[in-house]
C-alpha cells in the first residue's frame, strides 16, 4: 500500500499473493516483487510517480482489484477542537523550526500526501501571544502519523523541520477551547481567518467591515489600490478580543468566505482606521482558541509574562536606581507613541506641561530586544501637574510618519516601578555593593543591569578580571533620560562593559561549542559566555544569549555574523 497526492485520490492495492514472501514496504519493493524495471529517465519526484503507475498497471493486468479507496485531501479544512475532546496520541506530531510567518496551510503542504483532520494544525504561541516556530499536527490515523515522522529534517525553504511524536493532550491544550463566543464565531465556517492588531480601543464591528469594504487608494507607501473585500456574515464575522473585564485589547479576528477575498484583504496591511495603522495576519482556528483562552483568563494579567518561560524573572534594575516608592499620582503614562519617537518628541507633545517634568523624569520603555515599546513614563512635580497633563493631552496627536493619537493616564511612581521591574514589586536591592562594583558605570542609571552570577573566585582575584554579567535577559528594559536642558545624546552612552547578543533560529541540537565555532574570530568568547535558552519543558527553543566583553565586539559580531548559517539554518542576531 502506498500513498501520494493526486488531483483526485490515491488507492491502496490489496494483493492476494502468498504471505510467505518478503514484506513489501516501498515502491521499490513492489517493482522488485513484480519484476519491473524502475524508471531512470526523470527527476526523482516524476520517477516515483511513474514507477507507481507501472505497478498499478501491472496489478490491473494481473486481475487484482483495488479495495478501500482512500482519498488524499488536497487542502486543509477548518475545524474546531474543544477542551473536552479526546485525541489519540498515536495521531499527533510536533513540528519544530518552522519559519515565523508559516500558516497552517504551509504546514499542511509540508505534510502533503497525508491526511490531516479538520482544524488539525495548531500553531503554538509564546507567552506574549506570538508564534514560536512550533506546531502540533493531528492526522486521521496512526499510519499517516508514522509516515509524517519520516518527514523529520525535510525542508520548508532553507529551514529543516524537526518532527517528533506528541500526545493528544498536547494538541488539546493548544487547539482546544471552551469559550462559547469563539465557538459560535468559528462555527460560521469561514474559509480564511484574518487577525487584526493595533485597533483603536473604541473600534466597532461596523468600522472593521467598512475598513475591508473600502476600495483602498494605495495611500500606504508601496501599496496598490484594490477592490472591496466583504467580511463573511457582515458584522457577525468580526470577533473582538477582550480582557475579562470587557476592555478591548486592540485585536480582532475576521472571517472571509474565500481564499481570493482574504488575499485581497491582507493587502490592507498597515492601512489606517482613524489614526491607527492596522496590522493584518493570516490566522487559524487554533490561534483564535488560544488567544481567547488566554485573554479571558484573569491570571494572564496578574503579572507580566516572561520572555522565556524557563528563566526566572528578576527586577530589571537595583532598587536604588528606581524612583523612590510612592502612591502619589504625580506621574503620567503615555501609550501609543510612534516607535521612532525621541525624548524631544515627547517634550514637544506635552508643550507647556513639559515645564513640570522633574529632573531625570522621562522614562522610555523598551522591550527585551531593545526596541521601543511605544510607552513612556513621565514624573511631574505634583499631582496637579500630572492631572492637568493627562486631562489636556489625552487623545491628542503626535504627527510622526503617520498621525498617532496618544493615550495619557495619570499614575503613581508605584505603578511605574511595577512596569519597569517587569511586574515584580521591588522589596530589596538587587545587587550587593560588592557585586554592583563589578558592573560598568553608566550615568543616571541608564544601563539595564541584570543579576550577576555567583562568585567562583576570591574577591581579590575577581577585581583583576573583566566584568561579566549573567546571560539572563528580562522582559522589559527602560532608559531614563534627564529633563531638559541636558541633551539626551550626552546621556545615552555606549557601554564599555559586557554586552549581550541574542541568537535566534538555532538548530535545536546546537551546543555551546557549535556557537563558538560560529563566532570564529572572537577569541575572547568561551563556553561560559553562552546560555542556551530552553522552553518550560526543558527543551531548547532555538535561541541563545551570548555575552561579549564589550559593546564594540557585540556590534562587530552582529555586523559580521547576522543571517550567517549554522548548518542549513540562518541565524538572526539582536543586541540585548
Amino acid at each position: 500500500c502506498c500513498r501520494t497526492p493526486s488531483t483526485t485520490s490515491s488507492t491502496c492495492a490489496r494483493s492476494s499473493r502468498p504471505s510467505t514472501v518478503k514484506a513489501v514496504d516501498s515502491v521499490q519493493d513492489m517493482l522488485a516483487y513484480l519484476s519491473l524495471e524502475p524508471d531512470a529517465s526523470a527527476e526523482i519526484v516524476t520517477r516515483h510517480v511513474q514507477d507507481m503507475a507501472k505497478v498499478i498497471l501491472r496489478l490491473n493486468m494481473d486481475g487484482h482489484k483495488f479495495t478501500e479507496p482512500e482519498e488524499i485531501s488536497q487542502r486543509l479544512e477548518s475545524g474546531i477542537c474543544s477542551k473536552t475532546d479526546v485525541v489519540d496520541s498515536n495521531t499527533v506530531v510536533r513540528a519544530r523550526g518552522l519559519p515565523w510567518q508559516s500558516s497552517d496551510q504551509d504546514i499542511a503542504k509540508f505534510f502533503s500526501g497525508l491526511n490531516i483532520v479538520k482544524g488539525g494544525v495548531a500553531l503554538c504561541l509564546s507567552p506574549q501571544g506570538r508564534r514560536n516556530g512550533e506546531a502540533l499536527v493531528r492526522f486521521e490515523n496512526s499510519e499517516h502519523r508514522d509516515m509524517a515522522l519520516k518527514r523529520h529534517k525535510h525542508h520548508i525553504g532553507q529551514r529543516y523541520i524537526e518532527v517528533y511524536r506528541a500526545t493528544g493532550e498536547d494538541f488539546v491544550n493548544v487547539a482546544g477551547g471552551n469559550n462559547n463566543e469563539a465557538h459560535s464565531f468559528l462555527s460560521r465556517g469561514g474559509q480564511v481567518i484574518v487577525r487584526m492588531r493595533g485597533l483603536p480601543y473604541d473600534c466597532t464591528a461596523k468600522q472593521v467591515v467598512e475598513f475591508f469594504a473600502s476600495s483602498g487608494d494605495g495611500s500606504e507607501a508601496g501599496s496598490e489600490p484594490h477592490t472591496s473585500c466583504p467580511v463573511m456574515d457582515d458584522e457577525d464575522g468580526v470577533l473582538f478580543v477582550r480582557k475579562p473585564d470587557g476592555r478591548a485589547t486592540g485585536d480582532a479576528f475576521v472571517l472571509f468566505d474565500s481564499e481570493e477575498v482574504a488575499s485581497r484583504a491582507l493587502h490592507k496591511h498597515r492601512q489606517l482606521i482613524g489614526s491607527r495603522y492596522i496590522e493584518l495576519f493570516r490566522s487559524t482556528t487554533a490561534e483564535v482558541q488560544q488567544v481567547l483562552n488566554r485573554t479571558m483568563d484573569p491570571r494572564t494579567y496578574d503579572t507580566a509574562q516572561p520572555l522565556i518561560a524557563s528563566l526566572p524573572q528578576v527586577p530589571l534594575l537595583p532598587q536604588q536606581m528606581l524612583p523612590s516608592r510612592s502612591s502619589r499620582k504625580d506621574c503620567i503614562r503615555l501609550r501609543g507613541l510612534p516607535y521612532e519617537a525621541q525624548v524631544e518628541t515627547i517634550l514637544e507633545f506635552l508643550g507647556e506641561h513639559a515645564q513640570a517634568i522633574v529632573y531625570q523624569g522621562v522614562h522610555m520603555v523598551y522591550n527585551a530586544q531593545g526596541q521601543p515599546s511605544g510607552e513612556a513614563f513621565i514624573q511631574m512635580d505634583s499631582e496637579d501637574s500630572a492631572f492637568l497633563a493627562a486631562l489636556q493631552r489625552h487623545h491628542r496627536y503626535i504627527m510622526g510618519k503617520k498621525p498617532r493619537y496618544i493615550e495619557v493616564f495619570q499614575c503613581s511612581i508605584d505603578d511605574m516601578n511595577l512596569v519597569l521591574t517587569g511586574g515584580i514589586p521591588v522589596q530589596r536591592p538587587l545587587l550587593s555593593p560588592a557585586a554592583g562594583a563589578m558592573l560598568p558605570p553608566a550615568p543616571y542609571g541608564a544601563y539595564p543591569y541584570v543579576q550577576p552570577p555567583a562568585p567562583v573566585l576570591p574577591a581579590a582575584t575577581m577585581t583583576t578580571l573583566a566584568p561579566r554579567v549573567s546571560t539572563y535577559y528580562p522582559p522589559i528594559f527602560y532608559w531614563s533620560y534627564p529633563s531638559p536642558p541636558v541633551s539626551p545624546t550626552t546621556y545615552y552612552p555606549h557601554s564599555a562593559g559586557p554586552t549581550m547578543v541574542i541568537l535566534r533560529g538555532l538548530p535545536y541540537s546546537s551546543t555551546p561549542q557549535d556557537i563558538l565555532t560560529f563566532f570564529q574570530g572572537f577569541p575572547e568568547l568561551t563556553a561560559d559566555c553562552i546560555q542556551i535558552q530552553r522552553n518550560s519543558d526543558g527543551r531548547p527553543n532555538g535561541e541563545a544569549v551570548v555575552t561579549f566583553p564589550s559593546r564594540a565586539e557585540a556590534e562587530r559580531a552582529i555586523q559580521e555574523k547576522n543571517r550567517q548559517n549554522i548548518g542549513s539554518r540562518y541565524i538572526e542576531l539582536f543586541m540585548a
